[in-house]
């Protein structure tokens, strides 16, 4: 049964806000629970994320493909799988839910909803991580795609993103939606908003890597 934009426009703007959620929440609980611990506020990250992402790829695949990211969306236009005026929207949820998801996030911990003192991230080698956890992740969701095992996602996608978190330099944020919604905080996941600009155009250009590389292994007609 077709599923009416506005259906799939809500999946992904609660999809990401959830995701977002997540991501700063677990976060902050890190903080609580172990402070000066760096390494087990980043377990504790990374793992309530990748779990929650998986929950949330399963529940709303059907609905709106579970995108949840700007650069899928993109790549997904390309490719045309989503028309660009559905692209254009589905895009601007995903940023309205990531910077609710950050303020719900604060108002579970009774923090300041908004704040603006995220870390300082920057640097070639950070830029080149993004790239690469970015590259990665299309890579595994246009391979599941063009071979006909979408239904692998709800596994493959977390897994990466849980690799990534622990083997690349800037801890694998590969999402611009995450990203804006992370400079609303400066708790452990936060980023400072000057260094996100930086951030989406390795995040844009890590995804046209990754596609290329799916085209480069699969060649253009397959599906």
């Amino acid at each position: 049964m077709a599923i009416s934009l506005g259906r799939r426009v809500a999946a992904e703007a609660v999809g990401t806000g959830v995701l977002v959620a997540t991501v700063v929440g677990s976060g902050i609980m890190g903080q609580v629970l172990a402070p000066d611990q760096v390494l087990l506020q980043l377990l504790c990250n990374a793992v309530a994320t990748v779990a929650v992402l998986g929950v949330l790829i399963s529940l709303m695949g059907s609905v709106s493909g579970a995108h949840f990211n700007p650069a899928v969306t993109l790549a997904d236009a390309f490719a045309g799988r989503i028309t660009w005026s559905a692209a254009s929207t589905y895009i601007g949820s995903q940023l309205v839910g990531g910077c609710l998801g950050t303020i719900l996030a604060h108002a579970m911990f009774e923090q300041p909803l908004v704040q603006w003192t995220g870390k300082t991230r920057g640097g070639v080698g950070q830029l080149i991580g993004e790239a690469v956890a970015t590259a990665g992740l299309l890579l595994v969701i246009a391979m599941l795609v063009r071979t006909g095992r979408g239904a692998l996602a709800p596994v493959m996608v977390p897994a990466w993103i849980l690799g990534a978190y622990f083997f690349t330099s800037s801890t694998s944020f590969a999402n611009p939606a995450v990203t804006v919604g992370r400079a609303l905080t400066g708790s452990f996941a936060g980023i400072d908003p000057a260094s996100v600009p930086a951030f989406v155009a390795a995040q844009l250009v890590g995804a046209a890597v990754g596609v290329g590389l799916a085209v480069l292994l699969l060649g253009k007609e397959s599906r």
